[in-house]
């Protein structure tokens, strides 16, 4: 079983970074691919970014892309989540999850973290 703890949220003005970053307990992390959602109020758990188990392959959702960068650092067991130019619209609970199949579905995971919450200010 992999556990995932998010941190690196935050309230933040609109036009600022944030760095999130996704910690696992598991060696196995590095078998995983990882993926970013994110969940505002009212609505659904929407694709925000995913990279693959070597970090060779990155995945970007409408919402973020050119404003996005993924990484991750398997030898610390952490995928990193940069958003710069943040807007208001960002706001919500960003969660990462890991899973061995499609990185864009959220019901294709096999483990989520708890979430952060980013809050955009404007």
């Amino acid at each position: 079983q992999v556990q995932l703890v998010e941190s690196g949220g935050g309230l933040v003005q609109a036009g600022g970074s944030l760095r999130l970053s996704c910690a696992a307990s598991e060696g196995s992390f590095t078998t995983y691919h990882i993926g970013w959602f994110r969940q505002a109020i009212g609505k659904e758990r929407e694709f925000v970014s995913a990279i693959n188990w070597n970090g060779k392959i990155t995945y970007y959702g409408d919402s973020v892309k050119g404003r996005g960068t993924i990484s991750r650092d398997n030898a610390k067991n952490t995928v990193f989540l940069q958003v710069d130019s943040l807007k208001p619209e960002d706001t919500a609970v960003y969660y990462c999850g890991a899973t061995r199949r499609e990185v864009s579905l959220a019901h294709q995971y096999d483990y989520w973290g708890q979430g952060t919450q980013v809050t955009v200010s404007s």
